[in-house]
């Protein structure tokens, strides 16, 4: 079975927030430092992708949690392990052990839950996020010009990343929270690079995060045009995440499952943030805001983003068993034809016919 063809069947289940779980365990400067790092030069809390190295067993049986849930996805906990965004804690060099090790601690837990029901196989997927500096943004409001990195150093980093994760036993690549689309195609770029170096093909997912109610990215992309930005990559699957919570983002996930001709993916927050920054929103409340999205067709790939939790995905799980039991007439997503025109895409986009 590969995620392809099981996406042809059935809507799949994605996890919920890594970041959340790891909240819970309150853990200490002691606890990311473990006793490889006592020493280490900078402060460590607060970088969750060394926790695979210093706290393991914690990483597992998250991933664990959610499997047990009904995830049929997992994502390894690796959103910010490039050389980019771990020089902050001055561990570039740690890059290839973390993403390895973080493939290696998910692979473990889904085989784990695949042996136990073969008829319900659970896959992996790296977690590459956007990166901490961004190619078409300037990190100085006085100097629009200025670019904090090149696009050939992040490719470079991504594909330091994307290599390891393949290395490390993933079924797909999820470039997610994206919110420069230059910032994705150095990471498809490093995606393809790593699959060729590695002489092994994985699936391909990408999932964008929209800045505000205008439903543009950070960097100023429609929907549409970021959509048709990445298409030449032809993704596995392409989708939202983050934002907002599900009863917001369902105007935009609504435009873009209209027009895409690949699988599409959604996993939005458990909700609008409070004023402490942190998520409310009920699993129950979420499922029913989720229910629209099955019921209108609009996704084939459903999770859950900051706030959510095991609680969240076994909601998410039940709600799909009771339609399948309920519903005789129940169809899944079906990707869209791909369009003939030629259709450009700056900020927006531009169809000649």
């Amino acid at each position: 079975m590969s995620l392809h063809n099981e996406l042809e069947k059935r809507i799949l289940i994605l996890d919920g927030a890594m970041g959340t779980m790891i909240q819970r365990h309150e853990l200490s400067e002691n606890d990311y430092r473990g006793k490889r790092f006592v020493h280490w030069a900078v402060e460590l809390k607060g970088n969750n992708d060394l926790l695979v190295l210093t706290q393991p067993e914690i990483i597992y049986n998250i991933h664990c949690q959610y499997l047990m849930a009904g995830a049929d996805i997992i994502e390894t906990n690796t959103f910010n392990a490039q050389r980019i965004s771990m020089s902050d804690y001055q561990m570039g060099d740690l890059v290839r052990e973390i993403n390895f090790t973080a493939a290696n601690i998910a692979r473990k837990a889904a085989d784990k839950f695949t042996a136990q029901n073969p008829k319900k196989q659970r896959f992996v997927v790296g977690s590459m996020g956007p990166a901490n500096k961004s190619l078409s943004l300037s990190p100085d409001v006085s100097n629009p010009a200025l670019r904090a990195i090149t696009f050939d150093q992040l490719v470079e980093a991504y594909q330091e990343q994307a290599l390891a994760l393949i290395e490390g036993g993933v079924d797909a690549l999820l470039i997610e929270t994206i919110f420069d689309t230059l910032n994705a195609k150095a990471g498809i770029i490093a995606a393809q690079n790593a699959m060729e170096q590695a002489h092994k093909q994985v699936e391909l997912m990408l999932s964008a995060t929209i800045a505000d109610v205008s439903g543009r990215l950070l960097a100023g992309q429609t929907i549409e045009a970021f959509l048709t930005s990445i298409a030449q990559s032809e993704p596995l699957s392409v989708g939202l995440n983050c934002s907002f919570g599900a009863k917001e983002m369902l105007l935009f996930l609504q435009e873009l499952s209209s027009k895409s001709p690949f699988f599409v993916s959604a996993y939005p927050n458990a909700g609008l943030p409070n004023q402490f920054g942190t998520y409310d929103q009920t699993p129950e409340i979420m499922a029913a805001e989720i229910k629209t999205y099955i019921d209108n067709q609009l996704v084939n790939i459903i999770g859950g983003c900051c706030g959510t939790t095991p609680e969240h995905i076994a909601h998410f799980h039940n709600l799909l068993e009771q339609k399948k039991l309920t519903d005789k007439n129940y169809v899944i997503r079906k990707p869209k034809e791909k369009n003939n025109d030629l259709i450009l895409s700056g900020l927006e986009i531009l169809k000649i016919n």
